[in-house]
């Protein structure tokens, strides 16, 4: 969503008057950076507000994901796998399992993206 008058005011009526939206312009394009708690209601809010709403996670990985993260329920995960196991997601063949209920993998950061649609929130 850009920064444009108003935009300001609208998250503070999907989030709460509460909230402290900051509009990030050292990246480019620039973006609103909220506190994480707050990612999947504004997520929801937007895609009603839009009609669809792109995504984009950044996850960084020290190199070990354990097998909490693999039986975890809910949407956070700060495991190092960047969310690709959370839950019993998609295996990637770059992981492998050693010892105990430990994957190894690759280090560095990754981006998910997910579209989101208006149809596929509840309301």
């Amino acid at each position: 969503m850009p920064y444009k008058l108003g935009n300001r005011a609208w998250l503070h009526g999907a989030l709460g008057e509460f909230i402290r939206p900051h509009w990030n312009r050292t990246v480019t394009p620039g973006r609103w950076e909220i506190a994480k708690p707050h990612l999947r209601v504004l997520i929801e809010a937007l895609a009603r507000r839009f009609g669809e709403v792109d995504v984009y996670l950044e996850f960084s990985t020290t190199e070990q994901c354990h097998e909490k993260c693999q039986t975890a329920g809910g949407d956070d995960c700060t495991c190092s796998c960047r969310g690709e196991q959370h839950g019993g997601g998609t295996y990637w063949t770059e992981w492998r399992m050693v010892g105990e209920g430990v994957l190894i993998g690759p280090v560095g950061r990754v981006e998910r993206h997910y579209i989101v649609r208006s149809e596929d929130v509840c309301r």
